[in-house]
């Protein structure tokens, strides 16, 4: 591999003040981060996610920070990774599905050596029978299905003109999180001494949930997902002098509600058995971990401003979504656009505050335009009567809070 640095590609001058940081979420968490920014695209001017000055990415999100660093817009985006198009942009979910058959054979092969050994500690020393079965865990595989398909198929999205593989030849930073497997430490690759790592590699790194995908080797040490350490690893961005640091999580623990209507599907997370409990478990975890994360942001760089994106804790749709139907794709992806949209009605005066210090404004005509989509076909009705009167209402508070704002200022 070539250590020798080529020119940076062609692309809008980096707003250096500027940093975006992508969490990850599994495909589930593609599908929330690509709806949410197309949303946040629509509704903000004088920001171009194409043109941040850093890029920082952890397991699914290193997918949409690469991209985004690499000149894909939002909607490109969407098009490669929730549309179901015949061309070469298109990343299929599906992939990740595959079993990883060279993990599985190389970890029965063992299975004849570590018998014999069990079978030796427990007949030739007289060692419990639970101790000498330890010796056979090594025979379990690391990972059930096969990740070696994300960096092929990235590297071949990354191959095309105008863009590159190489975070040496991006013009924006770009910083995808993965965890040292032997000593628990984050690395940060597109960092100095750790650039020379394709993207597509790092992807593969960073997105290696323990369990699910094997380990990825890169430089005879083992790696796996960025997220065991933190959620967003924005401190990186923050440090290198972020003024505004815009974070997108997808995933969030529930709020179930015995006495919702029938939409939630559930009273309570029991009823759903050990998935239901299993992902709660899982997202009070990473989101626990992401609220003392961003205590600290404030603390420690009290003069950036942060804006957090993420889905309503009582939003149903998101919990219980199979993200590996096409259908669901389609339909996930709009559903984060428009609860986006509604999220960035309902709080834009706290969210305006901070934007406006970087010339970035909320488009409030874009906003309260009730037939704004995401996607267009049979998946997408058209806007009904309660919820154009609904944004129609949000609009008009925000319009009265500004004009109220501004007599008290004259």
């Amino acid at each position: 591999m070539s250590s020798k640095r080529s020119a940076p590609l062609h692309r809008p001058q980096p707003r250096t003040a500027v940093a975006l940081a992508l969490a990850g979420g599994g495909p589930l968490g593609a599908i929330y981060e690509i709806g949410a920014l197309c949303a946040l695209d629509d509704s903000l001017t004088g920001l171009d996610f194409n043109a941040c000055g850093h890029y920082v990415g952890v397991s699914a999100g290193g997918f949409i920070a690469a991209g985004l660093a690499n000149g894909m817009s939002p909607r490109q985006l969407c098009d490669a990774f929730i549309e179901d198009l015949p061309t070469e942009e298109n990343f299929d979910p599906a992939w990740l599905m595959k079993p990883a058959w060279r993990e599985l054979g190389l970890r029965a092969a063992r299975l004849p050596q570590l018998l014999g050994s069990a079978l030796w500690t427990w007949l030739a020393h007289g060692r419990p029978l639970s101790q000498a079965a330890e010796q056979l865990g090594a025979v379990l595989p690391t990972g059930v299905f096969d990740n070696e398909d994300i960096h092929r198929q990235i590297e071949r999205l990354f191959s095309h003109a105008g863009r590159s593989n190489d975070f040496r030849q991006l013009r924006a930073r770009l910083t995808l999180v993965a965890t040292d497997l032997d000593s628990g430490e984050s690395t940060p690759f597109g960092r100095p001494g750790w650039d020379h790592v394709p993207i597509s590699r790092a992807i593969q790194a960073s997105a290696a949930l323990p369990g699910l995908f094997p380990p990825v080797e890169i430089g005879g040490r083992h790696y796996v997902d960025g997220a065991l350490k933190k959620t967003l690893h924005a401190t990186v961005a923050l440090d290198e002098g972020a003024k505004l640091l815009i974070c997108l999580n997808p995933l969030v623990p529930f709020h179930a509600d015995p006495k919702a209507s029938r939409h939630q599907r559930i009273p309570s997370l029991v009823d759903g058995g050990l998935p239901a409990v299993m992902s709660q478990t899982f997202r009070s975890m990473i989101h626990s971990r992401l609220a003392l994360g961003l205590k600290h942001y404030e603390r420690a760089y009290p003069d950036s401003d942060i804006v957090l994106i993420e889905p309503d804790q009582r939003d149903a749709e998101m919990f219980f979504a199979n993200t590996f139907s096409y259908r669901q794709r389609r339909r996930l992806a709009e559903h984060a656009f428009q609860q986006t949209r509604q999220m960035l009605r309902q709080n834009a005066d706290n969210i305006s505050g901070k934007l406006e210090r970087h010339g970035i404004a909320l488009d409030h005509a874009a906003l309260a335009d009730p037939d704004r989509r995401l996607l267009h076909g049979p998946d997408q009705p058209v806007a009904d009567p309660v919820r154009r009167l609904h944004a129609t209402l949000d609009t008009l508070e925000q319009r009265l809070r500004e004009r109220a704002a501004h007599q008290g200022m004259a």
